[in-house]
């Protein structure tokens, strides 16, 4: 137990339906399950974990179809403000932008994240008035089966390859701005039902790794 007094060091997990923690088929997992609650079981009481994932968030653009609010870019500045102070902030979007309506491709996507970075920088803090160590994390890579699943039509084929291509943009993009990386894929397997959303499993794993990271950082 932490005694009278001492600080937590703070984390804002910031991403879309994976952070959130929705079910392939529907629903949301526990805290027990969800990354970003276990990520802060597995760290202890010295910690304190922010869980801000939202459904269909994007980094900078609000969705036509789905409707608004869904924009990080918008949605960070007070999100920071009211959060403050943070240690870390771990961003992990990306996923939401290969949509086929957004015509996006790896690199237009990394330098949206490059926007979300400088909006971590200019608003968010730790508690001596720095700004927080900042985790650019690769989102788990949409799988080859999309096509064959509901998601197909609103992600479109090239989703897939758009995909597969975040992972070496963003780490470009993390050393360009000095920022920490983490590729999530290796350990935040995706259920095949819809080729998008985490499983369980893969949200354990992907908390466990998280956390290492963390460790690693504070």
């Amino acid at each position: 137990m932490m005694g009278d007094g001492a600080l937590q060091k703070r984390i804002l997990c910031f991403g879309d339906s994976n952070t959130w923690g929705y079910i392939p088929t529907g629903g949301r997992y526990d805290e027990h399950t969800r990354w970003p609650m276990r990520m802060g079981e597995l760290l202890g009481d010295g910690y304190a974990v922010v869980e801000e994932g939202f459904n269909g968030r994007t980094c900078v653009y609000d969705d036509p179809v789905e409707g608004g609010f869904k924009s990080g870019v918008d949605y960070l500045p007070p999100c920071l403000m009211s959060h403050n102070p943070l240690d870390v902030v771990i961003l992990m979007l990306g996923s939401n932008d290969t949509k086929r309506r957004f015509h996006l491709t790896p690199m237009t996507i990394g330098q949206s994240m490059m926007q979300l970075v400088r909006v971590v920088k200019a608003y968010g803090m730790n508690a001596e008035g720095d700004p927080p160590h900042i985790i650019i994390t690769a989102p788990p890579v949409i799988l080859d089966n999309l096509m064959e699943t509901r998601h197909a039509e609103c992600f479109g084929e090239q989703a897939i390859a758009v995909s597969r291509g975040l992972s070496a943009e963003l780490h470009r993009v993390s050393k360009l701005l000095r920022c920490d990386f983490f590729d999530a894929g290796p350990y935040a397997e995706v259920s095949r039902l819809d080729a998008v959303h985490m499983t369980a499993k893969g949200h354990l794993r992907l908390a466990e790794a998280m956390a290492d990271k963390i460790r690693t950082i504070l």
